[in-house]
């Protein structure tokens, strides 16, 4: 009896790349494919969600971004080193598809399938192509991206499949909004795990600097850092709303369906899960983010007029409190943004993502 066809999925160490790779994994195992992740030590970390039937190898991997000058003089020796080895693996084993999902432990699986022929893709998470996804952009079949538009090198062409989000979020997938108006509403803001200092410095400033009429409707859920609650829970005290601040909220996604509006970074996992829920947003695009990808993402939802976009420059109480009243004071237009929205949501993409994979199978290795 043959066996199930094999898809090898190479993904870096950031949970950034390792959740849309997981969903993939999903999808393909309940379609019978057989599923092998290939990663280092660090994205190892991240597979404990993957299901039990995928095999995980951990690959020697490195990066020219850390270490002295003697551990980047070993870096493309590792990496050769790495992808010999990925080589002999799918010779044993041949995969039908190689999906590479960035970061730097993907180089040594999709260079052996660059190099074996084995037919390939990548999915790129952000609006900009990451450091390895460029280098890859050329030597691949296909190329998938979660948000759109994406920036391509000149000469590169990519199909817009959307980032793949949690079952939780699929759950609640266009949610009904209730617009905001006289009456209790609920304000998100999240800040992820990066740079979110700047907006326990705005946001609870803002909202203090609210009209009367809107600020005692409000009830906040604000994500803030460890060492910036105390500061934050007082600022919302001293401005007289309620306020609910914790370093990590397990509920998103039911938060995120029952909000009237979302203050948010613009990572990639948030936008999709914003977009597939469907709600208004305020995105401030974390400056320092590499290629200034945050603000390519924030695009996919500025462009339909869903979110409003500060850079961090230009991110201050006057000005949100200004944003804030012209959304909670407009239930057309905070309609019209959820509208949007969804719009461009993609609540199939972890489908979408396998349709590509099985369509790439059935073509001649190239």
């Amino acid at each position: 009896m043959a066996k199930p066809p094999l898809l090898l999925i190479a993904a870096g160490g950031t949970g950034g790349h390792m959740f849309p790779a997981q969903a993939l994994a999903e999808e393909m195992l309940a379609r019978g494919w057989r599923v092998k992740l290939s990663t280092d030590a660090r994205g190892a970390r991240y597979a404990g969600g993957f299901p039990e039937p995928v095999r995980i190898e951990e690959v020697r991997a490195a990066t020219f971004a850390r270490g002295g000058t003697a551990e980047k003089l070993k870096v493309p020796f590792q990496l050769a080193a790495g992808a010999l080895r990925a080589a002999l693996g799918m010779i044993l084993d041949r995969p039908r598809v190689v999906v590479g999902f960035g970061g730097y432990p993907s180089i040594p699986a999709l260079s052996a399938a660059w190099a074996l022929r084995v037919p390939r893709m990548i999915h790129e998470q952000n609006g900009v192509l990451g450091r390895v996804n460029q280098i890859f952009a050329r030597r691949v079949n296909r190329l998938a991206c979660g948000t759109w538009p994406t920036v391509m090198p000149d000469g590169i062409e990519g199909s817009f499949t959307g980032n793949p989000v949690r079952g939780t979020i699929r759950e609640r997938a266009a949610a009904g909004y209730i617009p905001p108006g006289d009456y209790p509403m609920d304000l998100l803001v999240i800040g992820g795990s990066q740079g979110a200092r700047i907006l326990s410095d705005v946001v609870p400033a803002a909202i203090a600097a609210l009209p009367d009429a809107i600020r005692r409707n409000l009830s906040v859920a604000h994500q803030a850092r460890e060492e910036d609650i105390p500061r934050v829970i007082a600022a919302y005290e001293t401005g007289g709303v309620a306020a609910e601040i914790a370093p990590f909220f397990g509920d998103i996604p039911r938060r995120l369906s029952e909000c009237q509006l979302v203050i948010s970074r613009a990572g990639a996992s948030s936008v999709a899960d914003i977009s597939v829920i469907g709600r208004p947003a305020v995105l401030i695009p974390f400056a320092a983010a590499a290629a200034n990808h945050q603000a390519a993402n924030a695009k996919m939802l500025s462009s339909v007029d869903a979110a409003v976009v500060f850079p961090e420059s230009q991110f201050t109480p006057d000005a949100l409190a200004e944003t804030l009243t012209s959304i909670l004071t407009n239930p057309k237009a905070a309609e019209s943004m959820a509208r949007a929205a969804l719009s461009v949501g993609r609540p199939d993409a972890a489908s979408a993502l396998a349709d590509m994979v099985e369509t790439l199978a059935r073509k001649e290795p190239s």
